[in-house]
């Protein structure tokens, strides 16, 4: 077995199971490229592996954007919602799919549907590869399309980042220790 990429991680989910989850994730959005022209918006920087993954998965004409909102900035824990980039793409009539790495109080996305409903989406469902299973306040709805459920625990791996860094690992690792718990990448 390979080590860690970081001292104190382990193996949380095998690449061979997230490869899984990036199959289940298209074969349930599929559906939607099918009905209609739908944009997918990958929340940049974790999205950027999501999107790619999800949108090779895919058959059919659907238009690929992107937008970064953070929380997060490279810590540990969530701050105040900044806008970076916003999706260039007109959403006017449109499906949107919102495409992110991992799904833990909800702020983000919830700041995302309300900006795409504001620009006139008609409809805007949210794919995330990972759902945090945890007892904090959720803002919004859940994402629509769950790749995977972990514990509340930090994770890294497959778009989301251990201090800006690891995001292209195939696996998802998670750290051990008292300190590792709580917020996502």
């Amino acid at each position: 077995m390979a080590e860690p990429p970081v001292p104190g991680a382990r193996l949380l989910v095998p690449a061979a199971r997230v490869a899984r989850a990036w199959t289940r994730l298209a074969a349930g959005l599929q559906p939607l490229v099918d009905a209609t022209g739908c944009v997918f918006i990958g929340v940049m920087v974790g999205g950027m592996v999501p999107l790619v993954e999800i949108a090779r998965r895919l058959s059919g004409d659907f238009v690929l954007d992107y937008c970064q909102l953070s929380r997060y900035r490279d810590a540990r824990t969530g701050g105040e919602l900044r806008w970076i980039s916003r999706p260039q793409q007109p959403l006017q009539g449109r499906l949107v799919v919102l495409v992110d790495d991992i799904f833990d109080e909800g702020h983000t996305l919830a700041e995302l549907r309300r900006h795409c409903l504001e620009a006139g989406a008609t409809r805007v469902v949210a794919a995330v590869l990972v759902r945090k299973r945890h007892d904090r306040p959720v803002a919004g709805p859940l994402p629509e399309f769950v790749g995977l459920e972990v514990g509340d625990e930090f994770v890294f791996g497959c778009g989301m980042d251990h201090q800006g860094r690891w995001r292209h690992l195939p696996g998802i690792y998670a750290l051990a220790g008292p300190s590792a718990g709580g917020a996502p990448p």
